[in-house]
């Protein structure tokens, strides 16, 4: 799985609101940042992944919206991708377009947004960080992650039950 950092998610203004309705619910104060992250499911033909005129072909297409600031994000990490098991109208129409630019080797795309955390020196334990994570995403159709790498779910293909017969009366 490759992993690109994309643009900020969220405006300033955005921002303000967000941490001003998480500290009205939660009673704590918390400076953030959001930015889009994408992920590619790469096939199994090259060793090293993408060639770099490939890699650099789907850096420009993903480069979209505000531009990305020069410095790392800092703070704890929220990721909020779409549910394991789905696949996003985003991810449906991100990966046919960098097939028809030829991208054969990227099998799919997603993206999630990453929410960094800055409890202003104090890190937020567990229970905080899972109520927090609780207001950033919809239950529904996304979920919480606290590692980047925990992203790889996203692609991951069950196998297929064997059918089953149940009698009704």
């Amino acid at each position: 799985m490759l992993v690109l950092r994309g643009a900020p998610a969220l405006s300033e203004f955005r921002l303000q609101k967000l941490s001003a309705r998480l500290r009205e619910q939660t009673g704590l104060s918390l400076d953030l940042y959001a930015e889009l992250i994408h992920f590619a499911d790469l096939s199994d033909a090259p060793a090293d992944g993408l060639a770099k005129r490939e890699r650099d072909l789907l850096e420009r297409l993903l480069r979209y919206g505000p531009a990305l600031p020069s410095h790392p994000p800092s703070g704890q990490l929220v990721l909020v991708v779409p549910r394991p098991g789905t696949i996003s109208p985003w991810s449906s129409k991100a990966t046919d377009i960098a097939r028809n630019c030829g991208l054969a080797g990227i099998k799919r795309l997603e993206r999630g947004t990453a929410y960094y955390l800055d409890g202003q020196g104090k890190a937020l334990d567990g229970a905080g960080l899972a109520t927090v994570a609780a207001l950033l995403h919809d239950r529904m159709t996304q979920i919480a992650l606290y590692d980047l790498a925990d992203a790889a779910q996203l692609f991951a293909q069950a196998s297929p039950r064997p059918v089953r017969r149940i009698a009704l009366g």
